[in-house]
Formats: structure tokens, sequence, C-alpha cells
């Protein structure tokens, strides 16, 4: 580990992902004034070939494992990742501290409004959760795959009738397209959506509690939750599924999840099953994973 009031983050080299690991490193600042910071930044293999579908790279966190790598290694003191990139099981000798507190969960079409988009129109995103949800609603719809930055996806916009994105991601980047917003309630975000994951070696306990102090208890509580769903079902971010957790009181939480059988395709539209939890804990996620996955395998 570098010198404690200097910390090394690693982070990929895109420009959100860049825009978030200063983030962080401001409120870090803002806590400890006297830290300088270092940015180790890297074009992952996922950054790197666009031609290659996500599921085909071993799912999102294909954009998270060589950034882990150059902690584990002790090349950076810790990781900034978008929590919802980050595969459900911890990687050995690394630590989630917590997150960062949420932002804008919601997803957004870029280009036509969800109920203007013509009969059979065709819509881009490369997220089998974005695509089961369009087509429980919009069973008409056709898919296209859609990769790379927010400037590249956003170039691509006018090849489709809409393109799929994280609300947030055009809000860090400053862009001010015209999109519409599609309600979390219904359109369920992907698991941790909006928050960001810090993550260092599990020995280096003073970077742990150098964390903490940046992390928002809600959100950290509220995701983690989510974590868990994803967890239970045994898979990473690249399932048709999603879960969004909120807190209800002081205390108790609610967990709302989608998932489907399979990936939806252009041919393919496998029912999306829903449902809701309530609890105080983050085994309100695993409850929820339970009910759904019981509710696909007796369809």
């Amino acid at each position: 580990m570098t010198a404690v009031n200097h910390l090394r983050i690693a982070t990929r080299k895109s420009p959100l992902a860049l825009w978030q690991a200063h983030h962080v490193a401001d409120k870090l600042r803002n806590v400890y004034p006297n830290f300088t910071f270092e940015m180790v930044s890297m074009d992952t293999e996922a950054d790197q070939d666009l031609s290659i579908a996500i599921s085909q790279l071993g799912g999102k966190g294909a954009f998270c494992k060589e950034i882990q790598q150059l902690v584990l290694t002790g090349r950076a003191d810790l990781a900034v990742h978008s929590a919802k990139d980050l595969p459900s099981v911890e990687v050995e000798g690394l630590t989630i501290a917590g997150f960062c507190s949420r932002d804008e969960v919601r997803d957004v079409l870029v280009g036509t409004p969800l109920d203007r988009i013509p009969q059979g129109g065709i819509v881009a995103t490369g997220s089998n959760r974005r695509r089961a949800l369009l087509a429980d609603v919009r069973p008409d719809l056709q898919f296209a795959e859609l990769r790379g930055n927010i400037d590249t996806r956003l170039s691509k916009a006018d090849q489709f009738d809409a393109i799929v994105m994280a609300a947030t991601a055009l809000q860090r980047m400053g862009k001010s397209e015209q999109v519409d917003f599609l309600a979390p309630e219904t359109f369920v975000p992907q698991v941790g959506q909006g928050a960001l994951a810090l993550e260092c070696r599990s020995v280096d306990e003073g970077i742990v509690d150098l964390l903490v102090e940046i992390c928002d208890p809600v959100t950290t509580k509220t995701v983690r939750a989510e974590r868990a769903f994803l967890a239970e079902l045994g898979g990473d971010c690249d399932l048709p599924a999603g879960a969004y957790a909120q807190m209800v009181g002081r205390r108790q939480m609610t967990i709302t999840g989608v998932l489907a059988s399979s990936a939806t395709t252009n041919t393919s539209r496998p029912p999306l099953f829903r449902d809701t939890v309530e609890g105080s804990n983050i085994d309100i996620g695993r409850e929820l994973a339970q009910r759904l996955r019981a509710k696909v395998e007796a369809a």
C-alpha cells in the first residue's frame, strides 16, 4: 500500500468511469483534505472489443475483473465500480467497503418514447433485463445489440427507433438528450444501478475505514439486499433479472424484482415474473429470488 495520505484509484479509462473515480476522490478529499490521489486507469478487454456481446465475455463482470486485479496485485489501493457492473460474489482477497449515495436509478429511452414507437419498431440494448422488460409491455418490439461508451451509443441512436440507457450515466456526463423515463416500480432497474461501489483489499482495514466515511448507509443496505437477490440466483449482472430495494421507514425495506426463464430474442418471448418482499435485513433479497425462481420453475 502507498502512504496513508496518498491513494491510488483503479478505474476503467472510459469518460464515465473516470468521472466516477474523480467523484470518489473529491468525496474523500472533502473528508481528508490533506490526501492526494492518483488514477490508475486501463482499457479492459470488454472495452477494447465492442464486437463481442457482454454475455460472450462472461457477463458484465468483464468490466471489473481486470480493474480488481490492479488492486489485488498492489498496483492500486482501491477500485471504483458502477455497482451494476459487479458480479454478485465478492472476489477472494477483496472487500466492498460500501456504496456512495445512490443517484438516479431509472432507465430511459433515447429517441422515440415507448408509447410512440411504431409496431415492430427496433430498440437497441445489450441488456437481457431491458429486453425482457420491454418485451413484457411491447411484445411486438424487435431488438438490436448496442455496446460502447456513452458517446458511442448516443451516436448510434438515430439508427434505431430508440436506445435504452441508464439515466444516471447521461446525467453524470452532462448529456441533455430528450429522454423517456421508465418508472422503476415497473421497469425494474439493474441490481445496484445508480450506485458506486468502493472496493479494496480485505487486509487493508485502514483503507476500509477511510472508505466507509464516504459511503451512504441507506444505499449500502439497499444495494446489499439487491446483491443478495442476484447471489441467490447464482448469476451475474447479465441475467434477465432486476431488483430494486427501497427503505420504508427507518428499518424496513421493500424489494421488487423481475426474472425471466431465458433471454429475450427477436424470436423468443419468455414470460417475465414479478414479486415484492418486505423485511428489515438483506435476506429479503434471497427470499425474493427464491419466490421468483419458483414461479419460473412452475411455469
